[in-house]
């Protein structure tokens, strides 16, 4: 329609009518005389309004929860990385302490030893090296290790050095099956030899087939000529099982070693073999026995009245 002196008279003529309307429908209320005409068109637009709505509510709602979800995961990505950060946190601390705790064991039996020592960790097991129990330590020939040192750790003897690279060593553990050696009984001198035996306790030859061993008895290590490759009084384990004496020259027994091998950290390498054999001052004290439970007696005196009939409580004129 063309923009006419008409038309613009028309639209004028419309608005007023639509003014007009909305104010009788106003002071009308409820009985609006276009109540009517109101509830025909929303007959008739009430479907099409509930469709469009259908159709745009859906989008709107995917829209906020993109919008929350993405609020929700920035936050769900700070606490997880603040959570990593504390666990890491923890878990290095709680590892520090470990640490701190085998070294002071260890320097401590060094100490008893006098063994001069080289602070090693364990980096590899020697799983890619065939079937023997070996562990990779962090220290090599750049380190002062050499072939054939004792390594021990706070709880004892470990093993002794095989194969020295520049920066790493190879350490057989003395629960392998090619591993020998040389042990003293504590207190009574008794020397014979231990091999490993794997996860099952060490096997030792007493040579005195008439020597006096029972269960609970600590073996350290004898020593070999020059302090290689073991020096002596390194702590070995404690006796579990003694077969029975036959006659034979030796007597075997069994001993659990002190070392748990499958939870090897911190470990010493033995540098320098201590001037005199420290014996069994390595080992650490034994656990006092139980206290005794004194014995308390009783003594009971009769109250009733002596053999003779007096009465103790009367007094004498």
């Amino acid at each position: 329609m063309r923009d006419t002196r008409e038309s613009r008279l028309l639209l004028v003529l419309l608005i007023a009518i639509a003014f007009a309307l909305i104010t009788v429908d106003i002071r009308g209320g409820e009985d609006s005389p276009v109540d009517g005409a109101r509830r025909a068109a929303a007959t008739v637009f009430g479907p099409v309004e509930n469709g469009v709505a259908a159709a745009v509510d859906p989008i709107g709602n995917a829209v906020g929860a993109v919008r929350d979800s993405g609020e929700r995961h920035d936050r769900l990505t700070v606490l997880e990385r603040e959570n990593a950060a504390l666990k890491q946190k923890l878990g290095s601390d709680d590892r520090n302490r470990s640490g701190v705790r085998q070294l002071d064991k260890m320097l401590k039996r060094a100490g008893a030893g006098q063994y001069g020592i080289k602070g090693a960790e364990v980096i590899a097991i020697g799983a890619a090296q065939g079937f023997s129990w070996t562990v990779t330590i962090d220290a090599g020939g750049n380190d002062g290790i050499k072939r054939d040192m004792t390594v021990l750790n706070g709880d004892g003897l470990v093993g002794r050095v095989t194969t020295v690279g520049p920066d790493t060593a190879t350490v057989l553990l003395a629960n392998d099956p090619d591993f020998t050696v040389g042990t003293r009984l504590e207190k009574t001198d008794e020397l014979g030899f231990a091999t490993g035996q794997g996860d099952r306790p060490l096997r030792v030859q007493m040579l005195n087939g008439k020597a006096k061993v029972k269960a609970g008895d600590r073996l350290v290590t004898f020593g070999s000529q020059a302090a290689k490759p073991f020096v002596p009084g390194v702590p070995v384990g404690r006796v579990v099982r003694v077969d029975p004496a036959g006659g034979d020259l030796t007597r075997t027994v069994y001993v659990r070693p002190y070392v748990g091998f499958t939870k090897l950290d911190i470990v010493g390498v033995v540098v320098q073999a201590p001037r005199k054999d420290p014996r069994d001052m390595v080992l650490p004290p034994k656990p006092a026995g139980p206290r005794p439970i004194p014995t308390v007696t009783v003594t009971v005196t009769p109250s009733g009245p002596p053999a003779d009939g007096t009465d103790p409580a009367a007094g004498t004129e």
